[in-house]
C-alpha cells in the first residue's frame, strides 16, 4: 500500500454473518475443502498455550461438545462450517479494527463495502467505489449492475451460479432458514464485528 509506483486501493466487502452462515449451509458440500483451509489457517496462527481454546466451536450443531467426540459424519460438514465463519469472523475484527486506527495514508486507500448496502442502493454504491478508485461510471455498467441485483429470480439450487437476482430478498433470506439457536449461535461468536458494521 505504500509503494511509490502503486495506486492500489482496498475494497473490503462484508456481509451480515447471519446471511453468510445461511449461505455456506446451503452450499455445505462445495464448502467442505475451503471451511478445513480456513480451520487450518487458524491453527497455524494461534499461539500456543492454555488461551487458544478459550472462544472456538461456538458454530456447532447441538450435542457436539459432549465429551470432546468428533462430529459424526452426518454433522460433519456443519461442523468444519461453523467453525470456518468463527475464524472469518475474528479475522473481520481484527481489520475493522486496523482500519480503524488507521493512519491517513492507509484511510486514503481503503474503504469498506456492506452487501446489505449495495443490494438496496446499487447505483449509488457503484459510483461510491468507482470515484474511490479513481475511475468513471460507464452507463452500461449501472445498468449490469442493476439487472444483477434486480433480476426477477430469487435464488438458485446450484452454488456459485451467478445470474440475475432480486439480492434484496436474499439479505433476509436467514430469517426464514436459520433456527433461533444458530441465529444465537453466529450473533455469539461475530458480536463484535457485527456491531462495528451496525448489523
Amino acid at each position: 500500500l505504500r509503494e511509490p509506483g502503486l495506486n492500489l486501493r482496498v475494497v473490503q466487502l462484508f456481509r451480515d454473518p447471519r446471511a453468510v452462515h445461511n449461505s455456506r449451509l446451503k452450499a455445505r458440500q462445495a464448502l467442505l475443502r475451503e471451511s478445513v483451509q480456513v480451520l487450518r489457517s487458524r491453527h497455524r496462527a494461534e499461539p500456543r498455550g492454555p488461551a487458544r481454546h478459550q472462544q472456538q466451536h461456538l458454530l456447532l450443531p447441538p450435542g457436539l461438545l459432549s465429551g470432546g467426540r468428533p462430529p459424526q459424519p452426518q454433522h460433519r460438514a456443519e461442523f468444519f462450517l461453523g467453525g470456518a465463519l468463527e475464524v472469518i469472523c475474528q479475522s473481520w475484527l481484527r481489520d475493522l479494527l486496523l482500519a480503524r486506527r488507521a493512519p491517513d495514508w492507509l484511510r486514503r486507500r481503503y474503504t469498506q463495502l456492506r452487501y446489505e448496502d449495495l443490494v438496496r442502493e446499487p447505483r449509488a454504491e457503484l459510483r461510491r467505489l468507482l470515484r474511490f478508485a479513481g475511475l468513471t461510471v460507464p452507463p452500461a455498467l449501472e445498468d449490469f449492475v442493476l439487472n444483477m441485483t434486480r433480476g426477477a429470480a430469487y435464488s438458485s439450487d446450484r452454488p456459485f451460479l451467478i445470474s440475475a437476482r432480486d439480492a434484496r430478498e436474499a439479505v433476509h433470506a436467514w430469517r426464514e432458514r436459520l433456527s433461533r439457536q444458530q441465529v444465537r449461535q453466529v450473533e455469539a461468536a461475530c458480536g463484535e464485528a457485527m456491531s462495528i458494521l451496525a448489523y
